[in-house]
């Protein structure tokens, strides 16, 4: 009997091994990160919610002196959309950008009441704090960062690049057709009974409320002179994020000297295909190659 049980703990010991050797193999000291190889890696969490995500878009040749690094946040009304939603953007941007990693993450969303305000925006500082922690496998300047967005997304990338910048990481911000100010399209949306409760939704109140917190969730109100170039998207026709939005961001831009660009899409809503989005590829390709360096 007792050479029985040795036989079953040797049998779980050997197991056990087999187990721990499966997982180390599969885990990321498992992936070649060779600097002068082309590397995806898709799903990498960075953190333990299952929505804290991100896919990695590693070029060939890179190092930790000369590429910069690209994070893209994808749009939904904070409670929708996917880091998918901009993977035809990387593909588009990776060829003309041969200096830059991509970092496609999605974030956490507002759901029935779950996730409001600021969850989202911590999940962007934490996707790249997570990218700041794997350095050493990634050979990426983080001291090189652009932020990019779109609709929602845009909104994260503008306050992370805005408000959340403190050690001047950031360079550059792309906003498409970011909303800037939620306590003015609280009361300005051409439609309100459908904007307002996405941005309840978001927020977990109202403008009327909490004003406050509308304020402090607003990219516009943390624009300094110190604020990165930025290059802004929008059709005249957007019935979702108003284009005076973009408008009062490019005024107060322009008010700090900030480098900026504003690129008006005359008759397009909520974003454009065809000629159009070739022709942002090719803006956002020129305005980068120009500012950051």
């Amino acid at each position: 009997m007792l050479m029985t049980n040795n036989f079953n703990k040797i049998g779980f010991l050997v197991m056990l091994v087999a187990i721990m050797a499966s997982c180390k193999k599969s885990g990321p000291s498992a992936i070649n990160y060779d600097p002068a190889k082309q590397l995806t890696i898709k799903n990498v969490a960075y953190g333990t919610d299952p929505a804290q995500t991100m896919d990695v878009y590693l070029p060939a040749g890179r190092s930790a002196g000369s590429t910069k690094a690209m994070v893209l946040v994808h749009g939904g009304s904070w409670e929708s959309g996917d880091k998918s939603d901009f993977d035809s953007a990387v593909m588009a941007l990776a060829p003309q950008l041969g200096d830059y990693a991509f970092f496609n993450i999605n974030y956490r969303l507002a759901i029935n009441g779950k996730n409001i305000y600021p969850a989202a925006l911590a999940d962007v500082t934490t996707a790249i704090s997570y990218i700041n922690s794997r350095l050493a496998d990634y050979n990426v300047s983080t001291q090189k960062i652009v932020m990019a967005g779109a609709s929602a997304g845009a909104h994260l990338a503008m306050l992370q690049g805005y408000d959340k910048n403190t050690d001047g990481h950031i360079k550059a911000v792309v906003d498409l057709f970011g909303p800037v100010d939620l306590y003015w399209i609280y009361f300005n949306q051409p439609f309100p009974q459908f904007a307002d409760p996405v941005l309840v939704n978001f927020m977990g109140t109202d403008a009327v409320k909490d004003s406050a917190l509308y304020a402090q969730a607003s990219p516009i109100n943390y624009v300094t002179a110190s604020a990165p170039p930025t290059i802004i998207f929008h059709g005249t026709a957007d019935d979702v994020v108003p284009f005076n939005e973009s408008v009062r961001l490019d005024a107060k831009l322009h008010g700090f000297n900030v480098t900026d660009s504003f690129v008006v899409y005359d008759q397009e809503g909520h974003g454009w295909t065809g000629a159009k989005l070739t022709d942002t590829y090719t803006k956002i390709v020129t305005f980068l190659k120009q500012y950051v360096n």
